[in-house]
């Protein structure tokens, strides 16, 4: 997952077709064709419905392009959106970079404890560990 500081975020990519979805919006009724980037919106971090139109996008819709994560992005809530189909975050103003890539990093996911699959990749990790390498 990329992350991106807060005052580093530019709110409109040149030469990219950016949808800024409501957190209230379905994503069902979105047109994807030519859209490279969907910003999805945290207003405050106890509001989880951009992971629920995360993984729709990802799993029922098959949006290829990148989703982003806005608003209030916490550090403890990376691991959990890039499960979801997110593949960028914005941090919040107020979350340092290095803890937050030390965090994501650590994540259990990342290694032995995916137990499950995920938006991207729907293995669960007994499949994986079973396959001869």
């Amino acid at each position: 997952m990329k992350l991106i500081a807060y005052n580093a975020d530019t709110a409109s990519a040149k030469g990219q077709n950016v949808v800024e979805l409501a957190n209230d919006a379905d994503p069902q009724q979105l047109s994807l064709e030519g859209v490279e980037r969907i910003n999805l919106n945290f207003p405050k971090f106890t509001d989880g419905r951009a992971f629920s139109q995360a993984f729709l996008l990802r799993r029922r819709l098959g949006f290829k392009g990148e989703i982003r994560a806005t608003g209030d992005v916490l550090v403890d809530q990376l691991a959990q959106m890039e499960r979801s189909g997110f593949d960028v975050a914005v941090l919040r103003a107020d979350q340092d970079m290095a803890i937050a890539q030390r965090v994501l990093a650590a994540y259990p996911g990342y290694g032995v404890g995916k137990y499950q699959g995920d938006a991207v990749d729907i293995q669960p990790h007994f499949i994986t560990a079973a396959t001869p390498v």
